[in-house]
């Protein structure tokens, strides 16, 4: 390879790597890795579950800057590769495809049942960013692809049980956590580009408190008593310190991970 082209390569892994939402797709995967193993799921199936969310999760923040690049470019949203030009966009829709086809492939691996849910939590991705976004309802996709990842997990398992209950309604509350935190970076460059899910609507005080109140929410479904501290004061501390950047998310995922431990601890999934 000669040295311009090894430059556009990088430059290309690059811009894809910037365009897939690296931070919220490498935490959603990281969080799925530790249930599979927390699970039992083996070397093979944790590597398989691994594979399977990180392609949805890709497949998810490619197809999100995809669809918003006019208007991320009419906002100037020099953050996003596309809206930029700085990423050809016939290279991402190719990453994208590969993208589903491995995720549908690795998630077959895990048997029909668990593939079943986890086409739907990465659907629900897709739906949020076609359209869901931009209304009332941007919570409800969160909130169903969280809700139905451990369930992605132990339907996997021998028997293809379901998680408790409780653990399904604390995925749909952490993944209401999650959307709330995860946007306020982005709040006024959303505003402007025509975005109004319902963080965007409620501001940055009243989404950073729906956030911590949603994993507290989670917290006394999952471990009632003295634990629900240790799940919810790294959201609480992000959320008031640090409203605008990426921490609040990253805390979210932190005290989900919290959680999962307690429960593997206590009873498993």
């Amino acid at each position: 390879m000669s040295g311009a082209a090894a430059v556009v390569s990088r430059g290309l892994v690059g811009g894809l790597a910037r365009a897939c939402h690296p931070v919220p797709a490498a935490a959603v995967t990281g969080l799925a890795v530790a249930m599979a193993v927390g699970a039992g799921r083996g070397l093979v199936g944790t590597l398989l579950t691994g594979g399977a969310v990180a392609a949805g999760q890709l497949s998810i923040g490619w197809s999100n800057d995809l669809i918003d690049r006019q208007r991320d470019g009419a906002a100037g949203r020099t953050d996003k590769p596309l809206a930029a030009s700085e990423l050809p966009v016939h290279q991402v829709v190719t990453a994208t495809g590969w993208a589903v086809a491995c995720c549908v492939l690795l998630s077959a691996a895990c048997g029909v049942a668990a593939a079943t849910v986890h086409l739907l939590a990465v659907a629900a991705g897709w739906a949020y960013n076609l359209r869901l976004k931009a209304t009332w309802w941007s919570w409800l996709p969160y909130a169903v692809a969280f809700a139905l990842l451990p369930a992605f997990v132990t339907l996997a398992l021998p028997g293809r049980p379901w998680p408790a209950a409780p653990v399904l309604g604390a995925g749909a509350l952490l993944g209401i956590a999650a959307h709330f935190t995860n946007v306020l970076p982005d709040l006024a460059a959303d505003r402007a580009a025509g975005i109004r899910g319902l963080p965007q609507r409620a501001g940055a005080r009243t989404s950073a408190l729906t956030a911590v109140l949603a994993a507290t929410a989670a917290a006394l479904l999952l471990a009632p008593g003295w634990p629900v501290l240790a799940i919810t004061t790294p959201p609480a501390l992000a959320t008031l310190l640090a409203p605008r950047g990426r921490l609040p998310f990253l805390s979210v995922i932190a005290a989900t991970a919290v959680a999962l431990a307690l429960l593997l601890l206590n009873e498993g999934l």
